[in-house]
């Protein structure tokens, strides 16, 4: 059997974010019945399929998407360093983390969030979560994606 890798051009890394969280603290901020955090921050698709996991614990996939948001803020934080922050508010619903058929985590961005990062057009965000224990983690690389230029 014989594999052959292609590699494709790269652009430059502008930020990297990474967050993690404690679940069971997560957890508990959750089920605060006076809270509205899982509405403000979660998207409806987000929340339908942590309910919809089996055999995984809600707070536990809700906990990796918390780190994939503010792995992004991170990073595009850091893309921006010493420049004035684009947004004032950060609504976290307009960060999406999605999945393809395959189950692999990416990021959809909506509403000023995917405006403001327009900015930094063309770029690449990459995504990667994690659970291990009572922690939930996700990074984030923002990427300047590589300009391809037309063959003469």
């Amino acid at each position: 059997m014989s594999f052959q890798l292609s590699f494709l051009p790269q652009g430059r890394v502008l930020g990297v974010g990474l967050d993690v969280v404690h679940v069971p603290s997560f957890e508990q901020q959750l089920q605060d019945p006076a809270s509205c955090f899982v509405e403000e921050t979660f998207t409806p698709t987000e929340r339908r399929i942590a309910r919809s996991r089996p055999g995984h614990a809600p707070a536990r996939h809700l906990a990796a998407r918390f780190a994939a948001k503010e792995a992004l803020i991170k990073a595009w934080s850091s893309a921006l360093f010493g420049s004035p922050p684009p947004l004032s508010h950060v609504s976290f619903r307009e960060i999406e983390v999605i999945h393809d058929t395959f189950s692999r985590p990416a990021l959809r961005l909506h509403g000023k969030v995917a405006l403001a990062l327009e900015a930094l057009s063309p770029y690449h965000l990459h995504l990667s979560l994690s659970h291990d224990g009572d922690t939930a983690a996700a990074i984030v690389i923002l990427e300047q994606a590589p300009t391809v230029s037309a063959s003469p």
